[in-house]
């Protein structure tokens, strides 16, 4: 699956952003890679308007025309984006899938969308998708099962929500647990003292997810 020769012009690093957030949020990590010389994709889909299996459909197409074009297609998710990434790899498998960076993903769901999810207002904000992101036997991520790609995870363990952090196991980030963020079959793992919403602006986060992306490991700590 993945070819360490492969030159950088040949392969394009996908970002997907989470939930109630838009491609926007992810510019900080376009701007690294582009710097690294690699072509990147910031792609934006409707997260709160549909389910995670809907929301999966509606983005395989902008996912197969990069299949396409490169030899090896990289992501870098953040939050539901990487539950959006499993979504589509275990409904049709990725055509030249690479290595992948998730940060900050409820890949065994969040005990926050177990406490809220039928609250209306939280409904009304999160929209069909975030309310199939808790822990229970109808947790879409924890119907997946293992990952069968390269993946590195990163998580956060400080929280800016004091609120929903006193709803999670702790660690957390103010949105998932620490505990909760992991992934049968995962490469890599670590923790940085960064906060849910701002993972990606963090610099060692950054410098974790080229050089995975890159090698296929993090930093050595």
């Amino acid at each position: 699956m993945q070819n360490g020769n492969a030159s950088k012009v040949e392969q394009c690093v996908a970002l997907l952003h989470g939930l109630c957030r838009r491609s926007h949020s992810m510019e900080p990590l376009r701007s690294v890679f582009e710097e690294s010389g690699y072509v990147v994709r910031n792609i934006g889909y409707p997260s709160t308007r549909y389910c995670l299996s809907e929301l999966a459909e509606q983005t395989r197409p902008e996912i197969d025309a990069l299949s396409n074009r490169f030899s090896q297609v990289h992501f870098v998710t953040h939050s539901m984006g990487g539950i959006l990434l499993r979504q589509m790899q275990a409904t049709r498998r990725i055509r030249n899938l690479g290595r992948c960076v998730m940060l900050a993903p409820p890949n065994r769901g969040s005990q926050v969308v177990d406490r809220l999810r039928h609250w209306a207002p939280f409904r009304w904000v999160n929209g069909p998708a975030g309310g199939e992101l808790g822990t229970g036997a109808d947790s879409v991520p924890r119907g997946l099962g293992p990952v069968d790609f390269e993946v590195g995870v990163i998580a956060g363990n400080r929280s800016i929500n004091l609120i929903l952090s006193q709803l999670l196991p702790k660690p957390n980030d103010g949105k998932v647990a620490v505990s909760h963020t992991q992934v049968e079959g995962q490469r890599e793992f670590r923790v940085f003292p960064a906060t849910h919403p701002f993972i990606m602006k963090n610099q060692r986060v950054q410098a974790n997810a080229l050089a995975f992306i890159q090698t296929g490991a993090f930093l050595a700590s």
